[in-house]
């Protein structure tokens, strides 16, 4: 079985110039329905996180920040877009699914998240489009409820990790994997456990060879207990922030180096959707999809 967070707050309205990235959200679960990778009832509502579960992971002055509204301009730009209500609402929601994620991949091996993977958020800021890191969140939940010691993010959107990766710097537990372009945003990277960056326009080849190399020498050195899995598309060719070469049929074989390790070694894994901004939507829904094909043909 495979259980797939989503409700309808994931897909709340932004501003003009960030509606069309964020179709994909609505359009993603009409496609895996309709061709039958996955059923209604495999998707599931979560509820929104608590200011507890929060501030395990951000700093209270932050989170009271967002709460009341009260953020400066100045870090509202740094993220990306004006807050509001409803998109904190939004963000808690999508976090909560990563926890309940995390749940899941216990007991099915498999779960995952149509949004999350918001990677670029820090202690006590946002960047880049994500203002709570749902990974560190949901590593977070695994290590006070399952005491779990070695937790591997396996990070292959084509922007690195840099909010995870400082929020796992201090501690063991967490080992943080980011495979990225060298020359992509942000423009100051933060030190991952394992960092990989990349050059411009990479090819499968080239990318598949690098990433079977690494991924597996990471599972015999850490053995990981669990994996969250960020599988942003922004990889492909012609994504208009990626820069890189992958075509639709490499990143899927990417994909499928992750679920085959992780399947083989029973090591449960939580997958976020991460980044996808090809010019057309259609691309980004196919790219996005052969993700929760290659995990449904492992876990289902």
């Amino acid at each position: 079985m495979l259980k797939v967070a989503w409700a309808p707050i994931y897909h709340h309205p932004l501003p003009e110039n960030h509606r069309f990235p964020m179709a994909k959200y609505s359009l993603l679960p009409e496609q895996l329905i309709h061709e039958g990778t996955l059923a209604e009832d495999d998707f599931f509502a979560p509820s929104m996180l608590t200011p507890e579960q929060i501030t395990r992971t951000h700093c209270p002055g932050y989170w009271k920040e967002l709460d009341k509204e009260t953020l400066d301009p100045k870090a509202q730009r740094k993220i990306g877009f004006p807050l509001s209500k409803q998109l904190i609402d939004r963000e808690r929601t999508i976090c909560r699914g990563t926890i309940d994620n995390t749940e899941f991949a216990l007991q099915y091996g498999c779960s995952m998240n149509i949004a999350g993977g918001t990677h670029h958020a820090f202690y006590d800021r946002g960047e880049g489009f994500c203002i709570l890191n749902d990974i560190i969140i949901g590593a977070h939940h695994l290590i006070d409820n399952h005491g779990y010691e070695r937790i591997l993010v396996v990070d292959l959107d084509v922007h690195q990790g840099n909010g995870t990766a400082a929020l796992a710097a201090d501690d063991p537990r967490i080992f943080t994997f980011s495979m990225h372009g060298a020359k992509n945003y942000p423009y100051h990277k933060e030190q991952s456990d394992l960092d990989l960056p990349l050059p411009d326009f990479i090819s499968d080849k080239a990318y598949l060879s690098l990433l079977d190399y690494h991924l597996k020498d990471l599972f015999d050195r850490i053995e990981p207990q669990f994996v969250f899995f960020q599988s942003g598309v922004d990889v492909i060719r012609g994504d208009k922030l990626g820069r890189m070469d992958l075509t639709l049929d490499g990143c899927k074989q990417r994909d499928q180096l992750v679920f085959e390790l992780c399947h083989s070694n029973d090591v449960p894994v939580a997958v976020n959707m991460g980044g996808g901004y090809s010019p057309e939507i259609r691309r980004i829904i196919e790219a996005h999809a052969n993700t929760f094909r290659t995990a449904a043909f492992f876990y289902t």
